[in-house]
């Protein structure tokens, strides 16, 4: 197979690499059109330099070509048969949630033995259920992000300045914006397909939507309340006040669903004197910001809340699990923790006014602990260091690896 050229991701590589010929199927897994199409080909272009003998063996349900293999048979059976005698074969199968019964297939594949298998999938419910229960720890998941800072500013040519950042906030790290003029409605309409596409396929199709006009209704509150503390009673009174009821059960599986769709993020609430997580008050953000403009427009007074949503992302992107931390009545925005490292995270637009300065490096004060904290604010000279807190320029936050 001829792969075609591709912008390198290095990061995902890295990743995937120390699992390449090993027993494990490795799934990539992310927002529909994040790019994990192309991270996959990227590991086939990797592996067909190393392996220059090895069988590759390709599917893609968003071709045409592929439309036969609708269930479990059908894959194994179009695998078996193009699998060739005494040679390493390597199966990619890109979109796998839209076959129905793929684990299945999948598991006898990795049991056949000779085969090394890698996927895509756009909707979370893809490691859940049958297909843990059946892979019983089988395989690896590999999540992919639309582009980070240090990604958009290499796919699209730019310097690190000010203006670079305001055009990642405005239209997002959607991958394919690159091959489209730069031009704001060209490419609004782009992502308003995306965002239809994602609605239609990973939500309504697969979890059998009815109320379409809700579903919309709450993506647009989300979008308008980013980094604000949500529970289902909140959005249910809001409803009321618009003459709309909704019971608090629809709420939560409907964001259940935008969740599995992998487009927003729902980060939830830890007590770090008690240590333990709270069972209400969760917040939410974008896995693109391009679509969340499409639902609101973007709007120089959320600056902050944007600013909030770009922290987050780029500590999930680090391998971060990531919590609202609260201490006694002050809210920390993020505690972040991945092995045996942890690191706090202030937000703010400016810290040049005492009282805000005071605020911000102050709860972090109060964290008796000696873990890494950061101050993140667009103060152009954020530098060094406060009793032992780093203060940083969010751009320099962003092309950090943390």
């Amino acid at each position: 197979m001829e792969i075609p050229y591709f912008l390198p991701r290095s990061a995902y590589l890295h990743k995937v690499l120390a699992f390449v010929g090993k027993p494990l199927i490795k799934v990539f897994t992310g927002q529909r059109r994040c790019g994990k199409s192309f991270v996959m080909l990227q590991t086939m272009d990797y592996i067909q330099r190393q392996y220059p003998d090895g069988d590759l063996i390709y599917i893609n349900k968003e071709h045409p070509d592929f439309n036969g293999i609708k269930n479990d048979v059908d894959l194994w059976d179009y695998v078996k048969a193009r699998k060739k005698d005494h040679l390493k074969s390597f199966v990619f199968v890109d979109e796998v949630q839209e076959i129905d019964h793929f684990e299945k297939a999948l598991r006898g594949i990795l049991s056949d033995g000779g085969f090394d298998i890698y996927c895509t999938g756009s909707n979370a419910t893809l490691l859940s259920g049958e297909l843990a229960t059946l892979l019983s720890g089988r395989y690896i998941e590999i999540p992919v992000h639309c582009l980070s800072y240090t990604e958009f500013l290499l796919f699209h040519k730019q310097e690190n300045n000010p203006g670079s950042l305001l055009k990642y906030i405005i239209q997002g790290g959607m991958p394919f914006l690159i091959h489209l003029e730069d031009d704001d409605q060209i490419r609004q309409e782009y992502l308003r397909n995306v965002l239809n596409t994602i609605l239609f396929r990973d939500i309504v199709q697969r979890f059998n939507v009815r109320n379409y006009s809700f579903l919309n209704n709450l993506m647009s509150f989300l979008a308008a309340n980013t980094g604000s503390l949500v529970t289902a009673n909140r959005i249910s009174e809001f409803l009321k006040s618009q003459k709309i009821s909704i019971s608090t059960r629809t709420i939560l599986d409907y964001l259940h669903f935008l969740e599995s769709s992998y487009m927003i993020h729902k980060v939830k609430r830890y007590d770090i004197t008690g240590k333990k997580l709270f069972e209400i008050n969760d917040k939410y953000f974008f896995e693109d910001m391009g679509l969340q403009h499409i639902l609101k427009p973007y709007d120089p007074k959320d600056l902050s809340k944007y600013m909030e949503n770009l922290v987050y992302r780029h500590l999930i992107e680090n391998g971060y699990l990531v919590y609202v931390g609260k201490l006694g009545d002050k809210e920390i925005d993020f505690i972040a923790s991945k092995s045996d490292k942890t690191i706090y995270v202030q937000v703010a637009l400016t810290v040049l006014e005492e009282k805000t300065f005071e605020r911000e490096f102050g709860n972090l004060q109060l964290i008796r602990d000696n873990y890494l904290k950061y101050v993140v604010t667009l103060d152009e000279y954020a530098t060094g260091n406060h009793e032992g807190i780093i203060h940083l320029n969010l751009r320099n936050f962003l092309l950090q690896d943390i």
